[in-house]
């Protein structure tokens, strides 16, 4: 029974390295300066990346579709909690200081003024979703597409639950939140989690195929 005991919980807290950790690796000798120069590095990139992201619009149905949850939740995925939620606050705080990284900026406003309007709530999500897809992808889960759609669909309610209550306080719950908030992007978003179910468990098959050492489980 100890034994079982200590086997299953050896399962439910062993970690997975990600793509990041694979792809930049650093040698546990290296300083801590080297250490937090990649982290900076990638963080710095990790906003790049959210900020051209906020700028792209797809056509679709039935309003257009924007790749921004793609990035933010696959960018998590790939860097793991700490990374993706360092790249998102890193994003948010340049938003803040004005720079026009979100989407609509600078037509819709800027800084602060932007970010506690309607889409207040949807940003405080990805802080959310990021840390949670991070830390399900360094338990494995952006390795299969099944367990990849689920990290993104946890990941999807993360960014709307708050999303919505933003918008019922600021609006108030006579309003028809749901119509405004939830059910005209629910088909993108599908799609984006057939994209991402797709895309993370190629980019460990070709790590796999070409790196040496990585387990696909």
């Amino acid at each position: 029974m100890e034994k079982a005991g200590i086997t299953t919980m050896h399962v439910f807290s062993a970690t997975s390295p990600t793509l990041a950790a694979v792809l930049w690796p650093v040698p546990a000798r290296a300083g801590r300066a080297v250490q937090a120069g990649r982290g900076l590095a990638l963080a710095v990139i990790g906003s790049l990346v959210l900020w051209a992201s906020a700028k792209v619009q797809v056509p679709f149905y039935p309003v257009p579709m924007s790749l921004q949850t793609l990035a933010v939740l696959a960018l998590a995925m790939a860097y793991g909690w700490r990374l993706g939620g360092l790249s998102v606050m890193l994003y948010l705080a340049e938003g803040a200081l004005g720079l026009p990284v979100f989407a609509g900026t600078p037509e819709k406003g800027l800084g602060l003024a932007y970010m506690m309007g309607p889409t207040g709530g949807y940003l405080i999500g990805f802080v959310v979703a990021a840390v949670a897809c991070g830390m399900l992808a360094e338990r494995g889960w952006d390795r299969g597409p099944l367990t990849t759609a689920s990290a993104m669909l946890i990941g999807n309610v993360l960014i709307y639950v708050p999303g919505l209550l933003w918008l019922g306080a600021l609006f108030g719950w006579d309003k028809p939140i749901l119509a405004w908030g939830l059910t005209p992007f629910l088909l993108g978003d599908a799609v984006k989690l057939a994209l991402a179910a797709a895309l993370m468990p190629a980019l460990w098959r070709l790590v796999a195929r070409f790196g040496a050492g990585v387990s696909m489980r």
